[in-house]
């Protein structure tokens, strides 16, 4: 396969809620779309990568910099393209790891859009729908808070993930857990904390949790091992986790008994299924973490969560969680799953008005 051109489509796509974390507030979610454009036909990918560099070193602007001049040129040198080829093609690039897990999916879906393969069956997914919950983010009060999660429970959730960070965390996670006594509960606080916060986070054993995803900064396993050996609610390492081997180190160093797998983190979707067999080769859980993916990049991760070492539901909701409308079919809840895509490739399509609609920018990327 060779690749001609990529066109590189930036829309931002309005929420339904504002998402609040402890980096502040927004009401857009910009997205970046790549459309590769192959001799044998044409594939969609995302970037899940986000506007401002607090989840990690990558962000937009940056990202359209580095597809633009670097990564989609090195593709388009090479005559014999598949997706096995995209991440040692790309590996003199350092970091980026949303941009090139976009050119590899966009890559992936045209392969198997060519040879009629859908995304799960290729991966070796073995399920056809795939449990999900519903992550809520901070607050501004706990009424607010436990409104939030009655309304997903009503409309079918049967787990919730609750963010935290210093001074939002214990109170609002007993509310809710006082309201929902049964409900499949765990936290997330995205590396907010440190090591003097150990005690403190010891109290959440009190709410039966799930898990505690990330308490601490993602290079520090051993703080992770420290408050492991004490703690009783599992500790999951989302962050931390970039690769396989690093997650097989985590696991040896018992910092951790779950782990968060993200396409756009690891570097995309051949990696995260490599993430994914080295865990379960060391006996360790897996989930599929979200990040405010359009359909595209949604249905990457359902094709992903069909694995058989996805064992609890991942971060993955319906369309309407997050969009008035997306830019593929939508994607329903039904009693807490989702749906596996059937069709070639993703198995979405991208609907070209909606693009039109939200004011897209698109740039047509060619060889030189």
């Amino acid at each position: 396969m060779k690749l001609e051109a990529v066109e590189i489509v930036r829309v931002a796509m309005p929420l339904v809620t504002p998402f609040r974390t402890s980096f502040g507030t927004t009401t857009t979610r910009e997205v970046v779309l790549l459309r590769a454009v192959t001799d044998q036909g044409e594939g969609w990918g995302e970037a899940a990568v986000h506007a401002e560099p607090f989840y990690n070193e990558e962000f937009v602007d940056a990202a359209l910099i580095v597809l633009e001049r670097f990564l989609v040129p090195m593709l388009c040198e090479l005559d014999h393209l598949t997706a096995e080829a995209v991440r040692p093609a790309l590996r003199l690039v350092k970091g980026y790891p949303a941009a090139k897990a976009g050119l590899e999916m966009a890559i992936f879906d045209a392969e198997l859009r060519a040879q009629g393969i859908s995304a799960s069956h290729a991966l070796g997914g073995v399920r056809t729908r795939v449990p999900v919950g519903v992550s809520v983010g901070i607050s501004p009060n706990l009424g607010h808070l436990v409104d939030t999660v009655e309304r997903y429970v009503e409309a079918g959730y049967a787990r919730v993930k609750l963010k935290i960070e210093p001074g939002a965390d214990l109170e609002p996670v007993a509310a809710v857990r006082e309201r929902f006594s049964d409900l499949a509960l765990q936290v997330d606080a995205n590396a907010a904390y440190g090591p003097g916060d150990h005690a403190h986070l010891l109290g959440l054993d009190t709410f039966d949790l799930v898990m505690l995803e990330q308490p601490f900064a993602r290079e520090d396993l051993a703080a992770h091992a420290t408050l492991a050996r004490e703690l009783r609610t599992p500790i999951c390492l989302d962050e931390s986790i970039t690769s396989a081997d690093l997650a097989a180190q985590a696991i040896e160093l018992e910092a951790c008994a779950i782990v968060n797998i993200k396409v756009g983190r690891v570097g995309g979707l051949l990696s995260a299924k490599a993430v994914h067999d080295r865990c379960q080769d060391l006996g360790v859980p897996v989930w599929c973490g979200g990040m405010l993916e359009s359909g595209i990049g949604r249905a990457a991760n359902v094709a992903l969560a069909s694995l058989p070492g996805f064992t609890y539901p991942g971060d993955l909701s319906g369309s309407d969680r997050y969009f008035h409308q997306d830019v593929t079919e939508p994607f329903v809840v039904e009693d807490s799953h989702l749906a596996v895509p059937e069709g070639p490739g993703l198995g979405v399509t991208v609907r070209p008005e909606v693009l039109d609609e939200l004011g897209a920018e698109r740039h047509l990327v060619r060889p030189s």
